[in-house]
């Protein structure tokens, strides 16, 4: 089985609206990939997913109701096969704590429509739309990183 996780700063808004889309998009083309997300930082452990990010995911068909927050811990680049950012601030972050051959790289770089080193924007301070924003270049992403699996 291949191993994915999906990051941003504190793994309540786009990094588990990204890992509840990717498991979707993953089952329903029959691959089997775990999937799953962390922040950087710590100060959201154990907290629900942002209200917001959560009905925007429910608006669009997707159940995000058991995502708990967590911190990426470096020692997880030995059991994934890739680990995804969402900016270029947590990749840097996430490159300093990579060891030799890690997989890391901008969620966003999946996207063919995407310009090079496009990043998902943080939503976190603005309203309803960016969480829609934020969901429409995660679904656009999706199927770039389903294919990566795939092809390999």
């Amino acid at each position: 089985m291949k191993r994915l996780c999906v990051v941003c700063m504190g793994n309540i808004c786009r990094s588990p609206m990204a890992e509840v889309v990717l498991r979707h998009v993953f089952a329903e083309r029959g691959l089997d990939v775990e999937v799953d997300s962390a922040g950087t930082g710590g100060w959201h452990v154990g907290e629900p997913m942002d209200p917001r990010a959560l009905a925007t995911l429910a608006e669009h068909g997707y159940d995000g109701s058991g995502h708990r927050a967590r911190q990426f811990d470096p020692a997880w680049f030995a059991e994934r096969d890739l680990v995804l950012a969402m900016d270029r601030h947590n990749l840097q972050t996430l490159l300093r704590m990579a060891p030799p051959g890690a997989d890391v790289r901008l969620l966003r770089s999946f996207d063919p429509a995407a310009p090079e080193g496009a990043e998902v924007p943080d939503p976190y301070y603005g309203g309803r739309e960016g969480f829609v924003e934020v969901l429409r270049m995660i679904e656009a992403a999706a199927e770039g990183v389903a294919k990566h699996f795939e092809d390999r």
